[in-house]
């Protein structure tokens, strides 16, 4: 790889984490803002990923290698590996533990609500990426309470975000669509985009899982051991 391509790389991320947070969700370019208080740790999640879907092409292009896996590709990959570490978690943690919270602050969700509200966003964003009305809008997933609502409602939100992705191509995630923001303005962005989204705040999240599973001394799907 050429040092100028690896300057070129590194000045994009820096200018994206220099981004100032905006107030609705927002795809532009390669910037992705969130209105929820995680907008300046999801943009330079968002950041890195593409960061280093350039490098390892660069890299590829540099050695003659063959090409890597494509964008849309590497996204499937990301995405079904999280799912089935949330899912897993989610199913593992006990329902006794579902309304912990990891302090006092009564501002921060219980483990119960991150599955809920995971539930809700892949609800929204992948209704949103195939054009449709959100099934679930109104219903606040957020608000169950037992563990078996909730990992059912998160498993039904996976399943329907599933079919998107599996049949996701460099083409139709190149497609230009509209979304509503919470301010209830129009925005016209590429599919690939809001996938892109809705992976990197599924992983997003997944941290605060593991976070709550630790402190009761769970090891989370993620850090299991390979069955024989």
């Amino acid at each position: 790889m050429q040092l100028n391509d690896l300057r070129l790389g590194q000045r994009e991320v820096r200018l994206a984490a220099r981004a100032k947070p905006r107030s609705s969700n927002v795809i532009a370019g390669n910037e992705v803002y969130i209105a929820n208080g995680e907008e300046h740790v999801m943009n330079k999640s968002i950041s890195a990923i593409l960061f280093g879907l350039i490098l390892t092409a660069s890299v590829a292009a540099q050695n003659q290698q063959p090409a890597p896996p494509s964008s849309t590709t590497f996204l499937k990959n990301l995405y079904r590996g999280n799912r089935g570490e949330i899912s897993r978690s989610a199913a593992k943690f006990p329902e006794e533990f579902y309304g912990m919270r990891p302090g006092p602050q009564t501002e921060v969700r219980t483990f119960g609500q991150l599955v809920g509200h995971l539930a809700d966003f892949n609800y929204l964003w992948c209704s949103e990426a195939k054009g449709e009305k959100n099934p679930m809008e109104g219903k606040a997933l957020e608000k169950l309470t037992s563990k078996a609502d909730l990992t059912k409602a998160l498993g039904d939100a996976f399943a329907y975000c599933d079919s998107l992705y599996s049949s996701l191509t460099d083409a139709s995630g190149q497609e230009v669509i509209e979304i509503t923001q919470e301010d209830g303005r129009k925005r016209r962005i590429n599919r690939l985009s809001l996938l892109l989204l809705n992976y990197g705040h599924n992983e997003h999240h997944y941290g605060n899982i593991i976070t709550y599973m630790r402190m009761k001394s769970i090891v989370p799907a993620s850090s299991e051991a390979p069955q024989q």
